[in-house]
């Protein structure tokens, strides 16, 4: 007999990053930082981590914040899949 598996609990508040990949330009950063800050906005921009790919052609963008509820990561993630520009959102 199967049994469900349940979802990782998470404390909140907590330390929490999110990571969206999109091809590599000069606004990508500051377009997941725009989406992320609407729903953190006490995040600041030394948050912001950067790494491209080995080919340069894409880049991931990793943004650590203060989580404070699953509804506000399911908002942010929410708004980052709606985004044309962000390939896939982590």
């Amino acid at each position: 007999m199967d049994t469900p598996e349940e979802e990782p609990v998470i404390e909140f508040p907590c330390l929490f990053p999110i990571k969206a990949m999109g091809l590599d330009c000069m606004e990508f950063d500051m377009l997941v930082y725009s989406i992320v800050h609407k729903h953190a906005p006490d995040v600041g921009e030394g948050a912001i981590k950067s790494r491209k790919s080995s080919k340069g052609k894409y880049v991931s963008v990793t943004i650590t914040i203060n989580a404070q509820s699953r509804e506000q990561l399911d908002n942010i993630y929410m708004d980052l899949s709606k985004c044309e520009k962000v390939l896939m959102a982590l």
